[in-house]
């Protein structure tokens, strides 16, 4: 897909809304500019789940029951 818009004499662009809807952008929503070899990307912000920071945390408990990780998580 190739779509085109102009920019205002204060910089700003509009984003078609082809382009909007198929990337989930809404109003406040904030995007990222990349450039790279000489060509510009645009990516929209991607929120990470609160959750992600213990994703992985409990692989080398893997087997144990869940009260036996818990017990050993006391210091029993």
């Amino acid at each position: 897909m190739r779509l085109k818009a102009k920019i205002t004499s204060k910089g700003q662009v509009t984003i078609p809304k082809e382009i909007r809807e198929k990337a989930g952008l809404e109003p406040g929503k904030e995007v990222y500019f990349e450039e790279k070899d000489g060509v510009v990307y645009i990516r929209k912000e991607i929120k990470k789940s609160p959750f992600h920071k213990w994703m992985g945390y409990l692989k080398d408990k893997k087997g144990q029951s869940p009260d036996e990780i818990i017990e050993k998580l006391r210091g029993r």
